[in-house]
């Protein structure tokens, strides 16, 4: 896991709904656990500075870095995929981007990767498609001076069969059926967290303590990032796109059911790092 990603998921995961900063020293004890070491985190968040997701705050515990507006809308519209927690219905309206020719190649790929991750496909040409207009997309091409023309359609055909073409989902399934047989392999091998009990929802295999809670940390931030990469290559669709049986639904369940199990005691572990190094809770 790179510095920078578990940074990411750390403020999306547990520092956003914590006021969204934290002292360096609190990285530092956060990330440990991850095996990642301090000169790691702290290269980490100066690119994230420059990148303009981290601003630089004090904080009682010392130097720290906040989440900036743009890393808040980010971590919010990432969230709502990875938790599920938007709207699944769909009114049937699709939202095109017509984008003007880019010849600069790397940032013609920037704004590529950028558009996939907000849940666009490319249909051909420069025209991107979603089931769902992304109130991140026109920023994410302002940014880099490009405008593009938006347009709301239906009737572009069965949409069941435009998804599927769009979005490749055969090999979207696949991927979510290898993600569920690694996840019920090796989740726990290296973290120290039994897996007893955890398949029905409940905590009986995560003990209280200290110890305990910094291996629940770090069980549920390996979980966590795994899922995440889904991020890149699925786009959220509705339902009603989706084949039936669909592989991401088990697992998601999976995910749910791991990802709930863990967060009380990795969620204690945040708080007494937050506490020990002057942040706030």
């Amino acid at each position: 896991m790179r510095a920078r990603s578990a940074l990411f998921d750390l403020y999306g995961d547990h520092l956003r709904s914590r006021g969204g900063r934290a002292p360096v020293a609190a990285l530092v004890q956060l990330l440990a656990p991850l095996g990642i070491n301090p000169a790691a985190v702290r290269t980490a968040v100066s690119r994230m500075v420059r990148q303009g997701w981290l601003t630089s705050v004090r904080t009682p515990g010392g130097p720290g870095y906040a989440l900036t507006g743009r890393a808040v809308r980010r971590l919010d519209e990432a969230a709502g995929r990875i938790y599920r927690t938007r709207g699944s219905e769909w009114d049937g309206t699709w939202h095109l981007l017509v984008l003007p020719h880019v010849p600069d190649r790397s940032l013609r790929e920037r704004l590529h990767a950028g558009l996939a991750f907000l849940g666009y496909a490319r249909l051909g040409g420069d025209t991107w498609l979603a089931p769902r207009r992304s109130g991140e997309a026109e920023s994410l091409l302002a940014a880099d001076g490009v405008r593009a023309d938006g347009f709301t359609a239906r009737d572009l055909g069965d949409p069941a069969e435009l998804a599927a073409r769009a979005f490749d989902l055969t090999a979207l399934g696949t991927a979510y059926q290898q993600w569920l047989r690694d996840a019920r392999t090796h989740a726990w091998a290296d973290t120290g967290v039994e897996a007893d009990g955890l398949e029905g929802g409940g905590v009986e295999g995560v003990t209280v303590g200290e110890d305990a809670d910094r291996r629940a940390f770090a069980a549920r931030s390996r979980l966590v990032h795994e899922w995440r990469k889904f991020l890149f290559t699925d786009p959220g669709l509705p339902s009603a796109l989706l084949p039936a049986d669909w592989p991401g639904d088990a697992a998601a369940a999976y995910f749910d059911t791991h990802a709930a199990a863990l967060l009380p005691a990795a969620a204690r572990f945040v708080d007494t790092c937050l506490a020990q190094t002057g942040g706030t809770t």
